[in-house]
């Protein structure tokens, strides 16, 4: 048996107007089938059902005027269970979901890594531990074969692979087109998909990530790109303000499927105000999603699963890294799960926890430690937000150390973050204080000697392992 409730049209409305009965005692329903109009002082909505039964008692009648919100207006049960006495207003039960009568019904999201949706009445994902998930990187059949492929080639085979097979998805951006990417990563798209998919900006990220936010509203699928992440504060606005919070705000009638995408962090002398890492910032913010991959086959299978994903996902790559070659495996489709974490090199002495480009020092590092007679298992997150905190804690079980590794700044940071879930979830196996390596507490300097002196490297989480190894 489940209560009908009467729905809030606003955070402020106490009470409204049942005005119709779409249904009547004894019919089917499913979600999103409407099954009465309600009215306020200011608006009408229709008010749809969100699980699927029978309608076994109309408690309100039609006309009703002043009914509470959370009020019992109906009751639900399931075919074949017996209706239930009538029980009283106490506010306990199922909240109706209310959708404005302009607004077609459109199909509730499916899973996220393979959810297509026209931009309206998605459902918010539910936050989970992604072990409890069982999410798991593909298994690729015997005899794989791999290709030597640079980052920022992965990254454009991905873009093309998922236009191909979805034509609502386009890609906007300055010098995205005729110049081929200003790093590269759209050469040839312009060609195959043509200027209405592949779409040159004006130097005005506010303006083309917000053209790229209504699209995701209207239905399609943009993935917008930043020459860097340092411009998209021009854009922050849209992001978090339009894209993140609208699923929440609108009570899941509106999503915004839409990709933001660019390097993030240090390049190579450009200054301060080309050189922030803004993991932490968008890591904050619910209802975003956050990747950050290291080589060239995460960032393809992610790149598609974040262009799939039904949610706004900022998508941070490194510019040091797009010219660098790895394996990516000759397989069709290779999409991976976001929000799960991989374990690079496994180890039993110190956990070393990084992501993006931090991840080749975090490597190094261990190799470094090896020669000592340290063995380090390094973790690449991957994926930001969600976070993995449970592959995290269970090497920090096994290993009772960790070193937090970051290219940003320390204070406030991705760390941080870890470092605090690991002493909440793990603190009684830990044989010493989590460590942080990370950029020093200043704007990055041009000058190259400050520049290197001012960003972690692996020497620093060498010396970071000792000390919580407490090896000289």
């Amino acid at each position: 048996m489940t209560d009908i409730l009467m729905p809030a049209l606003s955070p402020t409305m106490e009470e409204g107007k049942l005005a119709k009965w779409l249904v009547k005692e004894g019919d089917t329903v499913k979600p999103g089938d409407v099954i009465a109009e309600i009215e306020t002082d200011k608006a009408t909505m229709e008010v749809e059902a969100v699980d699927e039964g029978v309608i076994s008692k109309l408690m309100v009648e039609a006309g009703t005027e002043g009914v509470k919100v959370n009020a019992i207006i109906a009751q639900l049960t399931a075919e074949g269970e017996a209706a239930a006495p009538t029980p009283k207003a106490n506010g306990k039960g199922k909240a109706a979901k209310v959708e404005a009568p302009a607004q077609a019904v459109a199909e509730t999201a499916a899973p996220e890594q393979n959810a297509k949706n026209d931009g309206h009445r998605l459902r918010a994902p539910e936050q989970k531990v992604a072990a409890a998930e069982g999410l798991h990187d593909p298994t690729l059949p015997d005899g794989v074969t791999y290709t030597k492929t640079t980052v920022r080639d992965a990254l454009r085979d991905a873009i093309a692979e998922e236009m191909r097979n979805d034509d609502r998805v386009f890609l906007m951006g300055e010098e995205v087109g005729q110049y081929q990417g200003a790093y590269k990563v759209s050469r040839g798209l312009l060609e195959e998909f043509g200027d209405r998919r592949v779409i040159d900006t004006p130097i005005t990220e506010y303006g083309f990530a917000g053209l790229g936010v209504g699209a995701a509203f209207g239905g399609l699928k943009p993935i917008v790109e930043f020459m860097t992440f340092n411009f998209a504060m021009q854009a922050i606005d849209h992001i978090i303000n339009s894209a993140a919070k609208t699923l929440y705000m609108s009570g899941g009638q509106m999503g915004c499927p839409i990709v933001f995408r660019g390097p993030n962090g240090a390049a190579s002398r450009v200054g301060a105000q080309h050189s922030q890492d803004f993991s932490a910032w968008y890591g904050q913010i619910p209802g975003l999603k956050v990747l950050a991959p290291y080589d060239a086959a995460d960032a393809k299978g992610l790149l598609k699963a974040a262009i799939r994903d039904p949610n706004p996902v900022v998508f941070l790559e490194h510019e040091l890294m797009y010219g660098v070659e790895f394996d990516v495996p000759n397989v069709d489709d290779f999409v991976l799960p976001i929000g799960k974490a991989r374990i690079r090199r496994e180890g039993a002495d110190v956990t070393l926890v990084a992501h993006s480009r931090m991840v080749k020092f975090a490597l190094e590092a261990a190799e470094e430690l090896a020669g000592i007679g340290i063995e380090a298992e390094v973790i690449d997150l991957r994926s930001l937000r969600p976070l993995d905190t449970a592959t995290v804690i269970e090497s920090v079980k096994k290993t009772n150390r960790i070193v937090c590794c970051e290219e940003g700044w320390r204070f406030f940071g991705v760390g941080a973050e870890i470092a605090a879930a690991v002493v909440e979830h793990a603190f009684d196996y830990l044989d010493a204080p989590p460590l942080r390596v990370a950029q020093k507490d200043v704007p990055l300097p041009y000058a190259a000697n400050l520049e290197k002196l001012s960003l972690p490297n692996a020497h620093d989480i060498v010396e970071a392992a000792k000390k919580v190894c407490y090896v000289d």
